[in-house]
């Protein structure tokens, strides 16, 4: 470190990740409670300090890592909340970022090991500091990016339903979708591919597999659902 800016007061930078999932027909959001003061035992999204030589996005992927197991998931940055008295203990401004993951694919151990829980979004109470706002601007997001990205396939298994694909879409934008509009229009994009599996577990008729093909959708320019 050098002697410059010594005139300035310093502040701390955190990151707060918030990690949706999917499960039966909900969106949840995967909380714990927190383990250091002030705050001690609030419900809270999970975050940490930015490290002296980390970037923005090399903490939240380091967080989310070790709070998942995975990498290369889908990460956004939601924004930056500096309110003066956001935190009790000192200054911290912290940047959000949003994470979707399939929950099938998150290991129960690290669930238990972190003591996380999952949530239904439209029940969530009342969380630490800000973090319930920084949930609201990440739905928010969502449902910005949800029309021209795939959003979606990051929280389904590989194998899909168009039903289980549809309820991702209203639970994300929070109302039901016309069933015979929306697969008129999954037939036209491309990158959503129809296997010749069927889904024996879930639909009693057995209903058809598709896949997300990311090879295609980089390809397609244009994609608007």
């Amino acid at each position: 470190m050098t002697d410059f800016y010594k005139e300035h007061s310093k502040v701390y930078v955190s990151v707060d990740c918030i990690i949706f999932g999917f499960e039966t027909n909900r969106l949840k959001l995967l909380v714990g409670k927190r383990n250091m003061d002030p705050g001690r035992g609030e419900l809270s999204l999970y975050g940490g300090f930015v490290e002296e030589y980390e970037s923005l996005d090399e903490a939240a992927n380091r967080t989310l890592e070790t709070l998942t197991g995975l990498d290369n998931l889908y990460m956004r940055q939601v924004g930056a909340f500096g309110a003066v008295n956001r935190d009790p203990g000192e200054r911290v401004i912290s940047v959000a970022y949003c994470a979707l993951i399939n929950v099938k694919d998150y290991s129960k151990e690290l669930q238990e090991e972190h003591e996380l829980e999952w949530i239904d979004v439209e029940k969530l109470p009342k969380m630490y500091s800000d973090h319930n706002e920084m949930v609201k601007k990440a739905i928010m997001l969502l449902r910005r990016r949800i029309s021209t990205e795939p959003l979606s396939f990051n929280l389904l298994p590989e194998l899909f339903t168009l039903t289980q694909l549809q309820h991702v879409y209203e639970a994300i934008l929070g109302e039901e979708i016309d069933k015979r509009n929306f697969r008129k229009k999954i037939k036209t994009i491309d990158f959503i591919e129809k296997t010749d599996k069927i889904d024996k577990i879930t639909s009693k008729r057995g209903a058809a597999l598709y896949c997300f093909n990311k090879r295609a959708y980089e390809d397609d320019p244009c994609f608007k659902l």
